[in-house]
This record gives structure tokens, sequence and C-alpha cells, in this order.
């Protein structure tokens, strides 16, 4: 393995589950520093409440650790709560909190003292009660990073999703579906694999956006108009785009076989199919920032906080993704 990297970790929403699973990862050791940007208080509560023996060992800027910890110990960055947390009870006086923690890990690898962050959930909801405008981790990075396109791509063992859209009412797709914006897509998600990965050429699977990829115009011209003439465009440039693929046959062994990423034109073509595939074990990163950010891909499980019945396998995957990326080019480009 090459030299250790430093990682920020932030915990997210603090009524949720995201202390727990960084408590949790604290069990085991891991290959690389880890530290977690949050209220040291928080954690030494929550670790109380389960029944965890965690030492939090404190560290800041100018002090960082040059060596991964121990099992059984979690470097952390103290960041005072503005409330007393109780588990599974959202508080508004947290939110600036919960930005605190984002702010200094972005910021953080920006000014080069982390190689990446990533990041456990957080409830966008309570911030926007608060007063402020959130609409989420990858907003308020590319905000934070001065970043004009981002992409969202969910990985799990053996398959990458990336998205042309994301959350937009099925009715509005076609719509944003332009070429202009189908080639900054798949821009960003070539340079991404090929400089974050490692990847030196990488074959992406396109999905179409109709049924059996429009059927030659028969079911759509949106294959014809906007897709096909892009990916023509983007192949001689030597990109390897295959498609448009229907979407219904394209996810099978015969073409994922020697796949490096799908992309898919909507969240729920390319999503269902990787959660079915890697529940509990997926990650999503953010394609096109300046920064290496992995995240879990499941909520703040309000409910579960505090009560020691949680699954560490998505924030698992997505430190093991971050650190892959780290190794095989730079967080900074």
């Amino acid at each position: 393995m090459s030299t250790p990297h430093l990682f920020a970790l932030t915990p997210g929403e603090p009524a949720g589950i995201g202390p727990d699973l960084c408590l949790l990862l604290a069990r085991e050791a891991q290959p690389h520093p880890l530290v977690a940007v949050a209220s040291r208080d928080l954690l030494a509560q929550r670790a109380a409440l389960l029944g965890l023996d965690i030492d939090l060992q404190d560290v800041a800027p100018g002090h960082w650790p040059s060596a991964a910890a121990p099992a059984g110990t979690l470097y952390v960055w103290d960041t005072p709560l503005a409330a007393p947390v109780e588990p599974g009870k959202l508080n508004q006086a947290n939110a600036t909190y919960v930005l605190e923690t984002l702010t200094r890990a972005g910021q953080g690898c920006l000014d080069g003292h982390f190689a990446g962050m990533i990041t456990a959930p957080v409830h966008k909801g309570v911030i926007n009660e608060a007063g402020i405008a959130f609409s989420g981790h990858t907003e308020f990075l590319a905000d934070l990073t001065h970043t004009a396109q981002v992409v969202m791509m969910l990985a799990t063992r053996g398959l990458r999703v990336a998205l042309v859209t994301t959350h937009l009412p099925l009715r509005q797709i076609a719509d944003a579906i332009t070429a202009n914006r189908l080639e900054r897509v798949t821009r960003i998600l070539h340079a991404d694999l090929r400089d974050k990965f490692g990847l030196a050429n990488p074959r992406i699977l396109v999905c179409g956006l109709n049924p059996h990829a429009g059927e030659g115009g028969h079911l759509g011209h949106e294959e014809i108009d906007v897709i096909e003439p892009t990916l023509e465009r983007l192949r001689t440039e030597g990109m390897q785009l295959i498609g448009p693929l229907p979407a219904d046959t394209l996810f099978t062994p015969k073409h994922l076989e020697h796949c490096d990423a799908v992309l898919a034109m909507y969240h729920d073509q390319g999503l269902p199919v990787l959660k079915y595939k890697g529940f509990g074990a997926a990650v999503n990163v953010t394609l096109g920032l300046p920064i290496i950010r992995t995240s879990v891909d499941h909520g703040t499980a309000l409910d579960l906080a505090g009560t020691g019945r949680i699954d560490s396998g998505s924030l698992q995957v997505a430190l093991e993704t971050a650190y892959q990326m780290a190794e095989a080019g730079t967080g900074a480009r």
C-alpha cells in the first residue's frame, strides 16, 4: 500500500445513526488515518449509550495524526453542538453544527489536509426548517468548491451507475436530456473514472431513454435526435461509449461483464438495479468535484439511532471507495 492518506468523516445528522456508524467503524483498525469531524461530547454520549469502549483522541489543524488509529480508537476534530442531542429527536438548533462539519471537512480537502471526505446521512428537512436553504450534500459541496456541474454516481461491488438527471419528476426528464447536458455529464464521468478510479480508457454503457431505446423512432425520438449524435461526437475523441442500449437488457451479465460504468438517463432507471444488487453495501460518489467525496446510500434512520440495530456496511464501502480513489489518483485536479 502507498503512504497513508488522511481522510475526514462527517457523522451527519446528530440525532440519526451517523454517530453510531462512526463509532462502530472505530472498533476495527482502518488502513488510513480517519478524522471524525464531530462533537466529541456527542460521540462520547452515544458510545456510552451503545456500550462501546472507544478511545476518542482529539486532533486539530496543525496536529493531524500521521498514522492510522488502532482498533478501538477514533480521532476527533471537536466541532461543538449548538444544543444537546437526544437520539431520534431532530433539533433545528443543530442545523448550523451539521453544516459546520461539512464546511470543515470540505475546506480541509481543498486545503490539502484531507485526501477525501466520507459523509454519513444528513436530514435535509430539519436544516430547511431552521431557515437555511439546503438541498443536499452534493449541492452544498458544489457551492463550497465553486463547481458548476457535478454528477451523481452510485456504486457497489461490481457495478457503477451514473445519472444524467437526478431528482426530477418523470414528465420533466425528456426535456432535461439535452445534448449539452448529456455531453457535460459524460465528460465528467469519463474524466473521473480515468483520474480518480485509475481506468485509463473506461468503457461506459449508455442507456436509452425510451423502452427498447426508442425502437428506431417508433417509441420516441430522443435517442435519434439527442443521445446517438452526442455519443457519436464524443466517440471521435476516443471515448468508449456503447449505446444507447435498451435499459431492460443492458443490466445483464452479457453487457456488464466488461463494463466500467453505466450511464442511466434518470434516477429510477438505473438505481433500482444497483440497490437490488448491493443494498446496504452501496456508496454514493459525487463526480466532478475537485475533491474526493463518498457517502452512504441510506438515510438518517432516526428510529434506529442509539439502538445498536444498524448495519455499517454502506459506510464501510464508502470508506473503501474513498481509499481506492485516493490511491488510484488524486482528489485535486
